[in-house]
């Protein structure tokens, strides 16, 4: 039987892209649950009933625009997601979160998550410890916040203003965003209504120039990442 992953897809333009491609590659079956479905994206509050993780041998939560501290959300899904994270974690299921999801970890395990104040958009590069499980190199960048790591958290990869990946146990947590594609590139593009790509000194056209000249590395880097994670951090000993 199949290896099972799933993608909580919080906000519905924030969806698995390259990252779905990577794990069908190391045969996993990949499905997805829509947490604030496109409906409810300006009014994101609310109650969610999530699924069991009890059926999945990886959980991945992806990003979101709206700030993990988000009192309205904290008390609703958001602090819902966090119980449900750190329940898979206590079973064993491994955990890969993603930006908006990476901070939910931190947040979940005792770490602290907070506006930053050098925001990063577009490829930055990211230096990595341990270039085995999180390979170095520019990745994709769209954040305002940034995390303290949890208590007992190893830190694996930074930029000059933020961590950017950590692993505690069998999960690992990344600030910038694998999965990012010309594809999803362009949908993020176009639901840039408040213009930060260009508050940030940036143009479409740059970022779409820039991401297509690192497509073909970026493509190798993920699959490195995936199988890093599938070997150090998922292949941590199960709890006792």
């Amino acid at each position: 039987m199949a290896p099972r992953v799933l993608f909580l897809r919080n906000e519905h333009i924030a969806t698995e892209a390259l990252l779905g491609d990577a794990f069908t590659d190391h045969g996993f079956d990949v499905e997805t649950f829509d947490v604030v479905p496109a409906e409810r994206s300006d009014d994101p509050a609310g109650d969610v009933t999530f699924p069991d993780p009890a059926g999945y041998d990886v959980l991945v939560p992806l990003g979101a625009s709206w700030p993990v501290y988000d009192e309205a959300l904290r008390s609703t899904w958001v602090g819902t997601e966090m119980q449900l994270i750190r329940d898979a974690a206590e079973r064993g299921t491994a955990l890969l979160g993603v930006c908006f999801g990476g901070q939910l970890i931190a947040q979940a395990f005792g770490g602290t998550v907070a506006r930053s104040s050098h925001p990063e958009i577009g490829w930055h590069d990211v230096h990595s410890d341990r270039p085995d499980l999180v390979p170095g190199g520019p990745w994709f960048q769209w954040h305002f916040d940034r995390w303290t790591l949890p208590p007992g958290a190893t830190e694996l990869a930074r930029t000059a203003n933020a961590s950017q990946a950590f692993v505690l146990g069998r999960a690992m947590a990344l600030q910038f965003h694998p999965e990012v594609d010309a594809d999803l590139l362009k949908v993020w593009l176009a639901a840039d209504r408040d213009g930060e790509v260009a508050t940030a000194g940036l143009t479409h056209d740059e970022l779409f120039s820039r991401t297509a000249e690192l497509a073909e590395d970026a493509a190798s880097r993920i699959r490195g990442l995936v199988r890093g994670f599938l070997t150090y951090a998922a292949g941590q000993p199960l709890p006792s």
